[in-house]
């Protein structure tokens, strides 16, 4: 069954009502996430991780090259785990700001925020200090972590020097992850998520500070 995401049409209300249930895990499971070498032509053809899921183990490098584990780092703190696509986006950049802007009552909240793309770490660098983001990094350059999450799918072929360039030769399979924000507990199991197929919708740093509020007290 293929699964569609978007929240763009959702109130406020509903979400929270939403988001306040019990969520329990589906059938689907992290191996199911674990794509071949065939990948979905669409966006809206992808098969993401579920709310209730939990994440698969990953060791990803951070702006600085070092391997972050971000599994460790998760138990630490509740966490908001945002994939885009990279800093040549705008619509990324947008994003990468707004989350900046809010990043202080995050933190008061209890969170930790965390931001993976497909960038090199060196171009995770240039990001860093262009958006002036003080949270952590990731480089999916190869998109081995978005495959594990089921967002990666083919990107069109105008992206393809953008790709290389942005990833330093390493996204050899020309693929893009759809922008995703997940909340995920101490136990890396998501309790929300934001999976809109259409790059240029984002969830808007209100709405951000009005989920991750209503959420924090389930899960600290």
């Amino acid at each position: 069954m293929i699964r569609i995401f978007t929240l763009t049409s959702i109130s406020l209300a509903s979400l929270m009502m939403s988001i306040a249930s019990d969520a329990k895990p589906s059938a689907h499971s992290v191996a199911d996430t674990i794509r071949t070498e065939v990948y979905p032509d669409k966006p809206t053809e992808i098969s993401p991780l579920l709310i209730g899921e939990k994440i698969p183990a990953v060791k990803i490098p951070a702006a600085d090259g070092s391997l972050f584990d971000l599994n460790a780092a998760i138990a630490q703190k509740p966490t908001i785990l945002i994939f885009y696509r990279g800093g040549w986006c705008p619509f990324c950049n947008r994003e990468l700001a707004g989350i900046q802007n809010i990043q202080a009552d995050l933190v008061k909240m209890g969170y930790q925020i965390m931001a993976i793309s497909t960038d090199s770490p060196d171009n995770l660098s240039r990001s860093a200090e262009k958006n002036k983001v003080a949270y952590q990094l990731l480089s999916d350059a190869d998109l081995a972590v978005s495959k594990q999450f089921g967002l990666a799918f083919k990107a069109p072929a105008a992206y393809g020097k953008t790709l290389e360039t942005g990833s330093e030769g390493k996204n050899t399979d020309k693929l893009l992850p759809v922008p995703s924000v997940f909340i995920l507990d101490k136990k890396g199991v998501i309790q929300f998520e934001y999976i809109n197929p259409d790059y240029r919708q984002r969830i808007g740093p209100e709405l951000m500070t009005a989920v991750a509020g209503t959420l924090i007290k389930s899960i600290q």
